[in-house]
């Protein structure tokens, strides 16, 4: 049977469940908030490209449902003092166990070992998950369009700028990016960013040109943060064609030999 979004959210919801009646939220509030400050990660992305250039949020992935295991020698902390190494922009870090190998504790480790800001990519469906990413460390987290509410998008990105950390709002519809948009930039600005997934959660298929049929109803491209379905530098030409000077890559690096060299090839620099 095909693992769709339904299917992982539906698979969230008894985690989560789980996790608030076995964790006490005061003890992971009082981990959170004695954590030093986030890093910059809204800055990281917006402010490390030039107009010929593009940020890269490289992403750490051992597995995904649509491609089962993508790396078999899975060092997540080396992978990323490799992609710092190379010139990521800042690090994304799956931490969901069931469906894509990871764990939050990978997190944790990675923001010990990199001077870069790390985004923690799970499916957030509760308050609790939030200040359970800030105790762990994470400098930003990402909120999906197609599985919250706007209620609780917006309470989400409220309580994420008060704890310091950039929202990366995430759709992949044009009905949901409409929807979120304008709630970028809330409750301040330089806290959020809007990403356009070139990945149909239901089909899993990635398709580059998805950001590019999008684009043009945004209203500030600065912000966006093309996902999935990049590989080689032309691909990030092509974006910036549109406006667009950020993206977030993954599988395409993970499946190479070294995937820090991979990067530099792919953001076109000379490997250290």
């Amino acid at each position: 049977m095909a693992i769709t979004l339904s299917t992982i959210i539906e698979r969230k919801r008894d985690e989560v469940a789980e996790l608030i009646r076995t964790t006490s939220l005061e003890e992971v509030r009082s981990k959170a908030e004695a954590q030093d400050r986030p890093r910059n990660f809204f800055a990281a992305v917006v402010n490390s490209h030039t107009k010929c250039s593009t940020s890269v949020i490289a992403e750490v992935k051992h597995k995904s449902p649509s491609a089962g295991v993508i790396r078999e020698d899975f060092d997540p902390v080396a992978i990323a003092k490799c992609y710092e190494k190379h010139g990521a922009a800042a690090i994304s870090c799956l931490t969901d166990h069931a469906f894509f190998g990871g764990c939050l504790d990978y997190l944790t480790q990675i923001r010990q070992s990199v001077a870069l800001p790390v985004l923690r990519k799970d499916f957030i469906i509760d308050e609790f998950q939030i200040w359970e990413s800030r105790a762990a460390g994470a400098d930003a987290i990402l909120l999906i369009a197609e599985v919250l509410s706007e209620g609780q998008l917006i309470d989400f990105m409220i309580l994420a700028q008060k704890l310091g950390m950039t929202t990366l709002v995430e759709a992949h519809d044009m009905g949901n990016l409409l929807k979120v948009q304008q709630y970028i930039g809330f409750p301040h600005t330089g806290y959020s960013l809007l990403g356009i997934n070139n990945r149909n959660l239901e089909t899993m298929k990635t398709d580059l040109n998805h950001t590019i049929r999008m684009i043009d109803v945004v209203e500030d491209t600065s912000i966006v943060v093309s996902e999935s379905g990049i590989s080689v530098p032309e691909d990030l030409e092509k974006l910036r064609l549109h406006g667009v000077h950020a993206v977030l890559v993954g599988e395409s690096l993970m499946r190479q030999p070294d995937p820090g060299k991979a990067l530099g090839t792919l953001i076109r620099m000379n490997p250290a």
